[in-house]
């Protein structure tokens, strides 16, 4: 069991990401690089006490480095975030050819193994499209749009309008409508119906886990069906009693089938 350790700033890009690192028992293997969903941060991917993350890099014994996107977590907010600093449909592909590359390089980290979820997930192919990577882990991705996921996630507006969403979001990210609505104003406008990244998988050279619980709300196994067929190689795991996110729901289940995919590889 692990409560959440405390993180630090890196700066990237004139602005400050709040990081956090985790040990590991095996330095000379490839790190793992978490990267959240599009509400996570750092402290999300914690849940009654256990902090995934540690467990899986104790399980592996690759050390591990968790990151807030800008606007997340304690990292800088983005400015006028719903006007002039409104994502664009391709924030994804900035985040995943931009900003990790530079955050890669400050950490000082080559070809790691990236651990994504949702939102991450989808940052974590990208990026393995284009770059070295020693492994890649795409948990709940999203290649495509799917009306589940527009209905989903006009459900999450309402809950965050007139439900607890926002005052249970607020205890993870220091400017809370900063977290919410970059993520929530870009999935519904019109344009990111055409959002498809299909193609851009096909180049994926590394060894691919692909993770989908059974009763995910935010998207249906098609996601996994499009990616395999992009990616041959890809395999997958799926996750019965698992929602949207399996770290939370099955998270031993799912350390235990990471440590396996990734025991052969540096």
């Amino acid at each position: 069991m692990h409560t959440t350790p405390a993180s630090t700033f890196v700066r990237v890009d004139g602005m400050a990401l709040e990081v956090l690192h985790l040990p590991g028992s095996r330095p000379e293997r490839a790190p793992l690089v978490f990267l959240h969903e599009g509400l996570g941060s750092v402290s999300l991917w914690g849940q009654r006490g256990r902090y995934w993350p540690a467990e899986l890099c104790a399980a592996t014994g690759r050390a591990g480095w968790v990151y807030s996107r800008r606007g997340y977590g304690r990292s800088d907010p983005i400015p006028d975030v719903r006007g002039t600093g409104r994502h664009r449909p391709d924030y994804m592909h900035r985040e995943a050819e931009n900003t990790l590359p530079a955050l890669l390089r400050a950490l000082g980290v080559q070809a790691p193994v990236l651990i994504g979820h949702s939102d991450g997930a989808t940052i974590a192919l990208l990026h393995a499209a284009r770059h070295p990577v020693t492994a890649c882990v795409a948990m709940a991705p999203h290649v495509f749009v799917e009306p589940v996921s527009i209905q989903s996630i006009e459900g999450a507006r309402e809950a965050y309008l007139h439900g607890s969403l926002r005052e249970r979001l607020a205890r993870h990210h220091s400017d809370v409508d900063n977290a919410f609505w970059q993520w929530n104003d870009v999935w519904l406008s019109p344009p990111f119906r055409d959002f498809d990244i299909r193609r851009e998988c096909a180049t994926i050279t590394a060894p691919l886990l692909l993770v989908q619980g059974l009763q995910d709300e935010y998207g249906t196994l098609a996601q996994l069906d499009a990616i395999e067929a992009a990616v041959p190689h890809a395999q997958r795991l799926t996750l019965p009693d698992c929602g949207h996110s399996p770290h939370r729901d099955q998270p031993t289940a799912l350390t235990e089938a990471l440590t396996a995919f990734l025991s052969p590889w540096p």
